[in-house]
């Protein structure tokens, strides 16, 4: 797969107007985009070369109908019985592609994990941490852009916990 050069037509304009008033511009020129979408954790995975709990998955769900932003490594699924708990929620399900692109700005299989068009709560999982560095959407479904784990639940303002389905 090849990726196109020019980081400005990479990343989605609201997206890099966030790097830059962040001060990322060296994230922003990290940015890759692909000619087929990566809109799945399995395609980014794929497309760039790196295991699949490399992948940083940004999830949208609705806790008692507010919308909260998961961020969970590519190759696990969200509890929501355990994101309820840490929300301290009465009801925590998917939300759908309506509420997804008016809470961030983007489409779903693009949505970045900070730089949204509201404020939105935060979680993301602790296996997250484990790795150096994880790519996550750079606001398109066929963009991405590498970060420490560790920066990145910081620009979300992102809470860590414990909130993926536990193996059997």
């Amino acid at each position: 797969m090849t990726t196109t050069d020019s980081a400005d037509s990479a990343a989605h304009p609201r997206f890099a107007e966030a790097l830059r008033a962040l001060g990322l511009d060296d994230v922003l020129a990290r940015t890759r985009r692909f000619p087929e979408a990566t809109r799945t954790a399995a395609e980014a995975a794929a497309a760039i070369g790196c295991g699949l709990s490399q992948i940083c998955k940004s999830l949208v769900f609705a806790a008692d109908g507010v919308p909260v932003l998961v961020l969970m490594d590519g190759a696990s699924r969200v509890d929501v019985e355990r994101v309820r708990r840490e929300l301290g929620a009465g009801k925590v399900g998917r939300a759908d592609a309506r509420v997804v692109r008016d809470t961030t700005g983007y489409a779903i299989g693009g949505v970045p994990p900070f730089g949204h068009r509201t404020r939105t709560r935060v979680l993301a999982d602790r296996a997250l941490l484990e790795h150096d560095l994880v790519w996550a959407a750079a606001g398109t479904p066929y963009t991405v852009f590498p970060m420490a784990p560790e920066d990145l639940a910081a620009h979300a303002g992102a809470t860590v916990a414990d909130v993926r389905e536990r193996s059997a």
